[in-house]
């Protein structure tokens, strides 16, 4: 059932296994695991997120098609929502009105985008992208009436995803992890009383959960295209598009196909994103920092994966949010005004963080991903499985 429910494409590795089921716990159970609005906020943008670069590997991962203008489709999604609800007032029926309004937008833009410009190979198709990415976040930055400029625009949610809705009147218990390890390293004899607390359910709990249910349903959705013919004829044009042309199979047509889907799908992280974040502007939405994240997390995580985009954007948010508070620990412990002292420093935390990248990408040159599945690989082929076969009046043994 695992199997089909995975598209046959399973991890093949159990430290991933054991990765991706420490994720998918952690995000499913997070509101009542990980107390305070940072460690929320950073669990919603771990679910936006890998909708977001799940989408982009498909096209750079199992097409080899590079494209800069995926953040434009996402700045589509999120400000489709803000100018609806903005406009028709913050009701589910504004809601699915601007999201429709976007994916439409998305569609005809990624068409265009895809009949124009994929005929050009490579670097030309990235160039052309790139130049569309910078002229529509210039345009969102003039059109100050409309988009609100440089300042961006609040996000109105209906009140039944705010916090004021309560669709519990009581509180539930959760255990807090981190209250929970920290007592046990102070050695406190109340670490699991300390560790409890009272969640209260609202309607930011019930937004996180449809950003949740979306990410999954999206990531199985994406495992079903890749491993379906269409995966495969995409596989196929990664690999050797003059050959799969040579087979009878339309490339433009299909590379043009896989640039719209993906378009959608981050266009529907955008929605997602505006009804989380409630404020969207061009820095969080259409900026090249934001490329140049997406596709970090993509190799991190290991391309044409899929699994990737998972582990990639899980680890990177969490260094992002966090690294600069591990250096403030470290600091502590080291003797003050030392020379160490001030290179771990938390406003050096830039630094660290991309020698982090650098490290992640010598040591594991295929993505976490793929280098685990690699060494999972070599251990079966060092230790091949020795099978008995009985047979009548003798016995053999197979490997």
């Amino acid at each position: 059932m695992l199997s089909n429910l995975l598209s046959g494409d399973l991890p093949r590795s159990r430290r991933l296994t054991a990765a991706l089921l420490a994720i998918l716990l952690a995000l499913a159970f997070g509101p009542f695991l990980f107390p305070g609005v940072r460690a929320f906020s950073m669990m919603g943008m771990i679910c936006v997120f890998i909708i977001l670069v799940a989408s982009y590997d498909l096209m750079l991962g199992y097409t080899h098609i590079v494209s800069f203008a995926h953040t434009m489709f996402f700045g589509i999604g999120a400000y489709g929502v803000a100018m609806a609800v903005g406009t028709w007032g913050n009701s589910f029926g504004s809601v699915l009105l601007g999201m429709a309004g976007a994916l439409l937008l998305t569609i005809v833009l990624a068409l265009l985008l895809g009949l124009l410009s994929l005929r050009v190979k490579a670097i030309f198709f990235a160039l052309v992208t790139l130049a569309v990415a910078f002229a529509f976040l210039s345009l969102v930055t003039q059109l100050y009436p409309v988009t609100g400029g440089e300042d961006g625009m609040r996000v109105r949610v209906p009140r039944e995803l705010g916090p004021a809705f309560r669709p519990l009147e009581q509180s539930l218990w959760g255990f807090s992890l981190p209250d929970f390890c920290s007592a046990l390293v102070s050695g406190s004899a109340t670490a699991w009383d300390d560790a409890l607390f009272q969640v209260r359910i609202n309607g930011r709990t019930l937004m996180y959960y449809v950003a949740f249910g979306t990410a999954l349903l999206v990531f199985l959705f994406l495992l079903r295209v890749v491993n379906s013919p269409f995966g495969k004829v995409l596989q196929a044009i990664r690999e050797n598009e003059f050959r799969a042309q040579a087979l009878g199979y339309n490339t433009v047509l299909y590379r043009t196909s896989v640039v719209i889907l993906s378009a959608c799908l981050a266009c529907l992280a955008g929605v997602l994103f505006a009804l989380i974040n409630r404020y969207v502007n061009p820095e969080n939405t259409l900026a090249f920092e934001l490329m140049v994240f997406i596709l970090l997390m993509c190799v991190m995580g290991g391309m044409g994966t899929l699994y990737g985009a998972v582990v990639g954007a899980s680890l990177f948010l969490l260094a992002q949010n966090y690294l600069q508070d591990l250096l403030k620990l470290l600091v502590t412990q080291l003797p003050p005004d030392s020379g160490l002292a001030n290179l771990v420093g938390p406003e050096r935390w830039l630094l660290w963080f991309g020698l982090l990248f650098v490290l992640s990408v010598y040591f594991f040159p295929a993505g976490v991903v793929g280098q685990l599945r690699r060494w999972s690989a070599r251990r079966q082929q060092n230790n091949p499985v020795v099978e008995v076969v009985a047979k009548p009046g003798s016995q053999t043994l197979s490997s």
